[in-house]
């Protein structure tokens, strides 16, 4: 299995989730982060009060799949989350070690 995590801006969200959700890809978690990601407009812009400097806002998703999937995952991803020729986030991919359910079939893979 594969941890699927990107860093996105927050007006791609919707895009990327739907097209996930298009492909069978619907249990996935997103996540308000802070970030250093090129901002698209100076209304994305704010210095953190804490000294780190410019931020922006972005989002994290995190999504399991398995491995013969991810390529599909991060090309969904790579794809709707583009803004124009720079880079538009970040895509990550790790390995999963175990996978385990909370409660429920534990035969039940995550996306059960």
């Amino acid at each position: 299995m594969k941890l699927i995590k990107a860093y996105i801006h927050q007006i791609r969200t919707a895009q990327v989730v739907q097209a996930l959700a298009d492909a069978g890809f619907r249990n996935l978690a997103l996540l308000d982060v802070k970030g250093t990601l090129k901002p698209l407009s100076d209304n994305e812009r704010y210095y953190s009060p804490g000294g780190i400097g410019l931020l922006i806002g972005e989002v994290r998703l995190e999504l399991a799949c398995e491995d013969g999937e991810a390529d599909t995952v991060t090309t969904i991803i790579r794809t709707h989350a583009r803004i124009g020729p720079q880079v538009s986030g970040w895509v990550y991919v790790s390995p999963i070690e175990q996978a385990l359910p909370i409660g429920g079939d534990p035969s039940a893979g995550p996306g059960a």
